[in-house]
C-alpha cells in the first residue's frame, strides 16, 4: 500500500510541479508550500477523504484476497485469474519494486524541496 501511495505522491509532485493545477487552486504553489496556501476547507476535505479510504480499504477482500494488498474483492481482475503462478509473481515483484523506487523517489523530491533545490534536479 505505501508503494502505490508513493507512486501517486511522485506523479502528483511531478504534475504540480510542471504548473497543471486543478480549476480554482491556479495560484497554490507545488511542494510543501502547498500546505500553507491551501483554504482550510481543502485540506479538510483531503483529510477527511484519506481517513474514508483507509477505512474502505480495510478487510474489504471477502476472503477473496490472494495475497497482501490483493483489494480486488472478486470484482475486477482484467485476466489476472487466467495467468499462471509464475507470471502472477513476477508482476507483483515489479509492482513491489516499482513502490519501492517511488518511496524513495518522493522522499527526494521532499527533501529537495525542503532544501529549495528542485530545480537543479528538475528539468
Amino acid at each position: 500500500k505505501h508503494g502505490r501511495i508513493a507512486m501517486l505522491g511522485v506523479v502528483g509532485y511531478l504534475t504540480t510541479y510542471a504548473g497543471v493545477r486543478l480549476p480554482g487552486l491556479e495560484d497554490v504553489p507545488a511542494g510543501w508550500a502547498a500546505w500553507g496556501a491551501l483554504p482550510q476547507e481543502v485540506a479538510g476535505q483531503f483529510v477527511a477523504t484519506l481517513f474514508f479510504m483507509e477505512i474502505a480499504n480495510r478487510d474489504q477482500t471477502n476472503g477473496k484476497a490472494e495475497f497482501e494488498g490483493d483489494f480486488r474483492n472478486g470484482f475486477i481482475d482484467f485476466g489476472w485469474d487466467k495467468q499462471t503462478d509464475a507470471w502472477k509473481e513476477k508482476k507483483r515483484r515489479i509492482e513491489l519494486n516499482n513502490g519501492r523506487a517511488a518511496q524513495m523517489g518522493i522522499i527526494g523530491l521532499m527533501f529537495h524541496d525542503a532544501l529549495g533545490n528542485v530545480a537543479d534536479i528538475l528539468p
